[in-house]
């Protein structure tokens, strides 16, 4: 992990906080935005920021939209037309070509959220371009997640990660790449911005493999009183269970957030096939009802904090390409940890080694189908995942 010092860094909660202030950005660029995506939606969220994009472009700003293939397959090409005829530059990663197609380079995804501009402002989190409200699992709670705005000489490693990734995909994807506007390489602003150590770390299957995952190892083996995880999806390999483990033998206190309602059934129960060892060692599990849960976050020791994109499951730890930032800082921990911690005691609820035990056949039954169905699919993607 390289931590660069200087920065500034602002949490941001849901959509609600993230898609004011990404406009806003947008719509004060003078020459560069680039964007890089799972899932830009066709509704409310998404026609206000691909509105922002439009205006960008038209008024001469080079715009530049990497959207993954198949977590944006099922919006409508128009959607995407009226960027393009804006003059906004396109670029899909690994378009879909069917639900069943299962080779391990189709479903290698860029998992990334990533907005950049100007050289100036960076945002990276699990926001996805969508309403908080489209298929959040409540009518009266909103998908619950996070990003961080980031300024500061971090963004030159961001810019850098991003670029890279633009050009391999224009190499690779053909026709489906539209007009470009501008540089490909944009001057970074290098000034002070703040007092923040910043890394950004990423996942990838060429050199990065293992960035994130051993992140997380370092910052839990070296813990000394408390850890916080928030994931959305939770299927972590032997070290890094045996780590968080351990972690709470020796005292420290871990708490795991994790979903209740759940998008995905057969993963939520592949996922609590974990419970009763996690339990058993002392961990704190609370499950989120209220609403979907989408954060990927992370709290140790009231100061070290990281946002992003990554769960911690077999397809952001062995596959995707994910970002995230990591903050070495108090402040920034600290308002990151009560925001979780509001979040728990209202909207979560815990479990408890005795009541879990008392399941019944049914109830282990699927745990341990799913978690069967997760080694299956481990095996015919090729992920050697323990």
């Amino acid at each position: 992990m390289q931590l660069v010092p200087g920065n500034s860094i602002q949490l941001l909660k849901n959509g609600e906080e993230f898609f004011p202030e990404l406009e806003a950005a947008i719509d004060a660029a003078k020459k560069d935005v680039r964007i890089e995506t799972y899932i830009f939606d066709d509704d409310a969220a998404g026609s206000r920021i691909a509105n922002a994009l439009i205006r960008a472009a038209l008024r001469g700003v080079a715009v530049r939209l990497l959207i993954d293939g198949f977590g944006s397959a099922q919006t409508a090409t128009a959607f995407f037309g009226k960027l393009a005829a804006s003059g906004v530059s396109l670029a899909f990663y690994r378009p879909a070509r069917g639900w069943f197609d299962l080779r391990r380079s189709r479903v290698r995804r860029v998992h990334r959220k990533i907005v950049l501009i100007d050289g100036h402002v960076g945002f990276v989190g699990g926001i996805n371009f969508i309403d908080d409200y489209t298929e959040c699992l409540s009518e009266t709670h909103p998908r619950y997640d996070y990003a961080v705005k980031i300024e500061g000489p971090i963004l030159a490693d961001v810019y850098f990660s991003v670029s890279k990734l633009w050009r391999i995909v224009k190499l690779f994807g053909g026709k489906r790449n539209v007009r470009e506007r501008g540089q490909i390489f944009q001057e970074v602003c290098y000034e002070t911005a703040g007092n923040v150590a910043l890394a950004f770390v990423t996942r990838d299957n060429v050199g990065h493999r293992r960035d994130i995952e051993r992140e997380y190892r370092h910052a839990i083996v070296t813990a000394k009183t408390e850890i916080i995880i928030v994931s959305s999806y939770f299927l972590p390999g032997r070290r890094l269970r045996n780590s968080l483990m351990r972690a709470a033998r020796r005292g420290v206190v871990v708490t795991i957030l994790l979903q209740g309602a759940a998008d995905h059934p057969f993963l939520q129960y592949a996922t609590r096939s974990l419970y009763d060892k996690l339990l058993a060692s002392g961990i704190q599990i609370f499950e989120y009802h209220s609403a979907m849960l989408h954060g990927k976050v992370a709290v140790v020791d009231r100061e070290w904090a990281t946002v992003g994109s990554s769960n911690l499951d077999p397809f952001s730890l062995m596959l995707n390409r994910e970002a995230n930032i990591i903050a070495l800082d108090r402040p920034f921990a600290e308002t990151l940890r009560a925001s979780i911690l509001d979040e728990i005691s209202k909207n979560a609820t815990q479990l408890h080694f005795t009541s879990w035990q008392a399941r019944s056949l049914l109830q282990r039954m699927q745990s341990w189908l799913g978690l069967l169905a997760a080694r299956v699919a481990s095996g015919i993607l090729g992920v050697k995942h323990d």
